[in-house]
């Protein structure tokens, strides 16, 4: 599932599952059941990510994702949309994610296309969510011109709440990229709240390794 440029693939599950969603087939219970739990309780993202190659400044990637300390309904999740990982976080709490973007067009996006929201707010994040995916899977993102299309987009997501990168930050790069070849610090990452919350920031840090529960072998989609 997850692109070989991610720092975190080591620590994941992925569920061997058959790509393509029918959404018709899922039982109208546990399809509104999920929606309304995404709701109140999940989160659609799109986050920037330095490239040091001078092609292209930034990485840009959706994210849907959800957490909860009891797993059994990130299970559902996973088994019902039929993509997407699972973790165990160092304090416990589960966190499934999808962020291949096939997977979110073939299976996310219509998931929800047949069981909506119903706060205006979920319906707005998902609309973007929606005009993002559109606008990455025609290829405007790579381009400065499409970037500025995806922070337009972006401003009025998640109520516009505290960014990683900001826009002028994101769009500065374009005119002065790193030098290629720069050489990568040696010191190991922290993995930040904010690297699996899409580009939302937040002031919690996961230094402790990951648990036990979080180590078997990871199925790759590059």
């Amino acid at each position: 599932m997850w692109g070989s440029d991610n720092p975190y693939s080591a620590g994941n599950q992925q569920e061997r599952l058959e790509p393509v969603l029918d959404v018709d087939g899922i039982p109208e219970a546990v399809g509104w059941y999920l929606a309304g739990f995404t709701d109140g309780e999940g989160s659609f993202n799109v986050s920037f990510r330095p490239r040091n190659d001078y092609v292209l400044p930034w990485k840009v990637s959706l994210c849907f994702n959800i957490s909860q300390r009891d797993p059994v309904v990130l299970e559902l999740f996973q088994r019902q949309l039929r993509c997407g990982t699972m973790r165990q976080r160092a304090d416990g709490v589960w966190y499934f994610e999808v962020n291949h973007l096939a997977d979110i067009t073939r299976n996310v996006i219509p998931f929800f296309e047949r069981f909506g929201f119903l706060s205006a707010k979920k319906q707005r994040d998902f609309a973007k969510f929606k005009q993002l995916a559109e606008l990455i899977t025609a290829g405007r993102h790579l381009s400065r011109d499409g970037v500025a299309e995806v922070l337009i987009i972006r401003r009025e997501m998640n109520d516009g709440g505290k960014r990683r990168y900001g826009e002028q930050e994101i769009l500065d790069r374009f005119e002065n990229p790193q030098r290629p070849y720069a050489r990568r610090s040696s010191k190991p990452r922290v993995m930040r709240w904010s690297d699996l919350h899409g580009d939302m920031q937040s002031a919690a840090e996961m230094t402790a390794p990951l648990s036990s529960n979080d180590r078997s072998n990871n199925n790759e989609r590059s």
